[in-house]
């Protein structure tokens, strides 16, 4: 018994370590591994915080932009990570992503496909799912506002023109950039995201709101309709 209360005890200290650091030495003397083992709290009896979030890290080769990628579901599987614990990291990444987006100029001028990439990249970042977007443009080219049209599966979304236009036309754009994403990472064009081009672009003709361009996006790069001359 007291061998047992020993080892907590040494265990207790090293999940302590990475709070008593940061009031020592401050937050950016930190490792990564440190500062999730603060969100995560206590580790399990054979298992210290530091090493649970250790193993966490090391399922996605340490790549913090891979984790945010993670379920509550997800980080939930490993062991010592209840879904109060997965709650905490999920939603300690959505605020440093959220912070991310509030540091942005809020009206950005589009002068490139890069521009417009830059711009949507807080929303549809780390998404495991297909989402389409739209970037609504005043006549200097500065955006107005992103708007999320839809959201769907792992291999497709549903864009609708009447939605898409009208969103349009409450907020007197007077053009458009569609954006949609590839959670696979996949930057071909299909036929159905050509047609799909194509029929909002005449539109877009008729409506005197044109489309300057359709981004399929990924978390690496990106493919412009209008740089490809698939516009």
């Amino acid at each position: 018994m007291t061998y047992e209360l020993s080892r907590n005890i040494r265990s207790w200290a090293e999940e302590d370590r990475p709070r008593e650091k940061l009031m020592l030495k401050g937050r950016a003397a930190l490792s990564d591994a440190e500062l999730i083992a603060i969100l995560i709290g206590s580790g399990t009896y054979d298992v210290s915080a530091v090493d649970l979030a250790k193993s966490i890290l090391q399922s996605v080769g340490g790549n913090l932009n891979e984790l945010a990628r993670l379920s509550v579901k997800d980080l939930s599987k490993f062991k010592g990570i209840g879904e109060a614990k997965a709650v905490s990291i999920v939603a300690a990444l959505e605020l440093g992503r959220r912070r991310k987006e509030e540091n942005r100029p809020q009206r950005s001028r589009i002068t490139s496909s890069r521009d417009a990439y830059d711009e949507i990249k807080p929303h549809l970042l780390d998404k495991p799912h297909e989402e389409f977007w739209i970037l609504l443009l005043n006549r200097a080219n500065e955006v107005i506002r992103p708007v999320q049209i839809s959201s769907g599966g792992l291999s497709g979304t549903i864009a609708d023109p009447r939605l898409i236009f009208k969103q349009a036309l409450d907020q007197l754009a007077s053009a458009i950039i569609l954006v949609h994403n590839h959670p696979s990472g996949n930057l071909t064009a299909s036929q159905a995201d050509k047609d799909l081009t194509r029929k909002l672009k005449e539109a877009g003709r008729m409506l005197d709101i044109p489309v300057l361009d359709h981004l399929i996006f990924t978390d690496r790069a990106y493919l412009s309709f209008a740089d490809e001359g698939l516009l």
